[in-house]
């Protein structure tokens, strides 16, 4: 799946700056901080991937059973 590449690659770019961060260098913080929200983008993508491969439409039952 094209999308759980991209998140892997999201995820490797961002270990250096992970590293420096740790570090104290601020910049390498910020390159974070983005790099997370693209990890979140990225995950929300294979999400509904997943449920496309399910055929289901991403709706639940109701809750009780009704």
């Amino acid at each position: 799946m094209l999308e759980f590449d991209q998140l892997k690659q999201i995820i490797a770019d961002a270990e250096d700056d992970v590293a420096k961060a740790e570090s104290g260098n601020k910049a390498a913080g910020t390159r974070v901080r983005k790099a997370m929200q693209d990890i979140k983008n990225a995950a929300q993508d294979i999400r509904k991937k997943v449920l496309e491969f399910r055929g289901d439409s991403g709706s639940t039952p109701p809750a009780g059973g009704m």
